[in-house]
């Protein structure tokens, strides 16, 4: 299945969400520390439901972590200021999706990671800055599911 890997996220509801979207896809979703709260955060809990058991979440101190616990993979880093969509990739098991902090995205230096494999955007209406987090995670997480047929769901 796939892996979601959320770089230093920010605001416990869109994590809570990320939870919820985990659980119902069979998607893991990794968190590189510093969080913008912690595990007891009550919007994290109601945003995540009572998911929070049926979801497979990892925290790594560092993203040097994160690496070492889920490669080899590829890995598509989503950003604004890429020229290739989301939609035009042709999705792999295994694949990890990486989303960077609510308030500035994904930095520099991360973006040009030698573990990524490609930087790719989520296509908007020039002018706009960005899509919520959560959401942008869910996009991604089902067109990659949906190349795979849904595999383990039920539709």
């Amino acid at each position: 299945m796939f892996k979601i890997l959320f770089y230093t996220p920010e605001i416990p509801g869109n994590t809570g969400n990320a939870i919820r979207l985990a659980a119902v896809t069979g998607a893991e979703l990794h968190l590189v520390e510093p969080l913008g709260f912690n595990f007891e955060d009550a919007h994290l809990r109601r945003a995540g439901l009572d998911y929070h058991d049926l979801a497979v979440v990892t925290v790594h101190k560092t993203l040097q972590d994160a690496w070492k616990a889920m490669m080899p993979a590829r890995v598509f880093a989503f950003t604004t200021t890429a020229t290739t969509s989301y939609a035009d990739l042709e999705y792999r098991d295994g694949d990890v999706l990486m989303f960077g902090p609510e308030s500035v995205g994904l930095p520099a230096d991360v973006q040009q990671d030698e573990h990524i494999t490609e930087r790719v955007k989520i296509p908007m209406i020039p002018g706009r800055r960005s899509l919520n987090l959560a959401n942008s995670a869910s996009i991604a997480i089902f067109e990659a599911w949906r190349q795979h047929g849904f595999t383990g769901g039920k539709i």
